[in-house]
């Protein structure tokens, strides 16, 4: 029997310990070059650039909204410097690209990041080919999710049905603007405290554990990718 999320239109799916699982941390080296980045930036010790890191974070929805409202950094120069990490620590997914590829309906990815380092990562999952496209930051106009603008322009710049539309995220309040739209919405949960920040607001309508292994069912394919 289908499942009923099987021939959807259109997956959005996020890129940071959402596409890839969070035991692989990048986000702990981008957390140190962000670290690093605002240090410099202020002249001020790294305990002090991490608490103004993660309160513009809690603010504004990413450290670079809050550098850019209240010191004007060039968001290109601040995006090629923290995303300059090392992403072999990703493993190609063939499960998931397996499953990808026997989803009908079209994958974007949506990122808070730069399409540069989404394109990496990407590379390095073996599921670019699979992508019509990465709608990041800069298409957004720098305007970060959760904000129901950055949405909008999402539905907008790809023509979407949110009826038609499933999103997977692992940063819950993320999915609060997509559910407004209608959107079905899928929460990847990791143990950060940041991923679960709000997850009890009734807006969650599917949660995936292991996201290759629930997109693999979806597809109608077991859990190693192959066809039931």
């Amino acid at each position: 029997m289908a499942h009923d999320l099987y021939g959807k239109g259109t997956w959005i799916f996020d890129l940071d310990n959402t596409l890839y699982p969070a035991v692989c941390d990048l986000f702990a080296q981008i957390d140190v070059k962000m670290g690093a980045y605002i240090s410099d930036l202020l002249s001020v010790d790294l305990i002090e650039a991490r608490r103004v890191q993660k309160d513009y974070f809690m603010k504004y929805g990413t450290t670079l909204a809050g550098l850019m409202r209240h010191y004007h950094v060039d968001p290109h120069d601040y995006l090629d410097y923290v995303h300059d990490i090392d992403v072999s620590v990703v493993m190609p997914d063939a499960r998931m690209a397996r499953a990808l590829e026997a989803l009908p309906g079209r994958k974007i990815v949506y990122t808070n990041g730069s399409a540069g380092h989404a394109a990496r990562v990407m590379e390095r999952l073996g599921v670019t080919p699979l992508f019509e496209g990465v709608f990041d930051v800069l298409a957004s106009d720098f305007i970060p999710k959760p904000d129901p603008g950055a949405f909008g322009a999402l539905v907008e710049a790809y023509a979407i049905d949110p009826g038609d539309a499933v999103m997977v995220e692992d940063l819950a309040k993320n999915l609060i603007p997509a559910k407004d739209l209608g959107i079905t919405t899928v929460w990847v949960p990791t143990a950060s405290e940041w991923s679960r920040a709000g997850a009890d607001g009734g807006f969650i309508d599917h949660v995936a554990e292991d996201l290759s292994a629930w997109l693999a069912e979806v597809a109608g394919l077991d859990r190693t990718g192959l066809a039931d």
